[in-house]
């Protein structure tokens, strides 16, 4: 069952400093001009070549067989965003291609009943961190501006977070997952729902029923 949303904080609204989340100065995505399908392919193959080249992590440049930009409809309705690329990921230079990516893939096709094709599939991190580690926030950081404008291409009007790196630094929060789900947020004017992240769901096959109900609620918002 979703979650309520809990009631805000009767205070005044601080005025925005450049302490301030990043994605509250910024404009909402859906203001920004609509690019063709041609012009979207334009910029996205070009910040894709610029991120081949990106050594901003030198233990991330160094240690790498490729970047993993990212892959699917370049006007999608929806964006799935995880954490980083696997040891799968990195041979192949595509997201969730390993068995979390194949979990993805029912969830999209056999659950929601789209195609893989339809939406688009990114990371927070372009590189494998070395033994599959957590993302450090310095290597998150330097990739932020890739996220953003990835984002500000494809201008999605749903993003679904998996896991915990993607929805605490997309939503630039530390609150915890199961915190987190269960309801929609809004980042830059697009909808967001956080689940679990497909790994976490192999390794934990009683939350997949979380993940469901997080999935129907992506489902509805999108079907409103």
């Amino acid at each position: 069952m979703a979650r309520k949303r809990s009631t805000a904080a009767k205070e005044a609204t601080p005025a925005a400093s450049s302490t301030a989340p990043q994605g509250l100065l910024a404009p909402p995505i859906h203001s920004l001009p609509v690019l063709s399908e041609s012009q979207r392919s334009s910029k996205m193959k070009a910040m894709a070549k610029e991120v081949a080249g990106c050594t901003r992590c030198a233990q991330l440049a160094s240690t790498r067989t490729q970047t993993v930009f990212g892959v699917g409809n370049l006007q999608p309705k929806l964006c799935f965003l995880g954490e980083a690329p696997g040891a799968d990921e990195d041979k192949q230079g595509i997201p969730f291609v390993g068995r979390a990516g194949r979990l993805l893939t029912d969830i999209i096709e056999k659950g929601m009943k789209i195609s893989r094709e339809d939406v688009y599939i990114l990371n927070v991190l372009k590189c494998r961190p070395p033994g599959n580690r957590n993302p450090l926030p310095d290597e998150v950081a330097n990739c932020r501006g890739y996220l953003e404008r990835q984002l500000e291409i494809l201008q999605p009007k749903f993003i679904c977070c998996l896991g915990t790196v993607a929805a605490q630094n997309l939503l630039e929060t530390t609150v915890a997952v199961g915190k987190l789900r269960g309801e929609v947020h809004d980042w830059r004017g697009i909808k967001v729902v956080v689940t679990y992240h497909p790994s976490y769901l192999l390794r934990n096959p009683a939350a997949k029923k979380y993940t469901w109900e997080d999935i129907q609620l992506l489902m509805k918002q999108m079907d409103a």
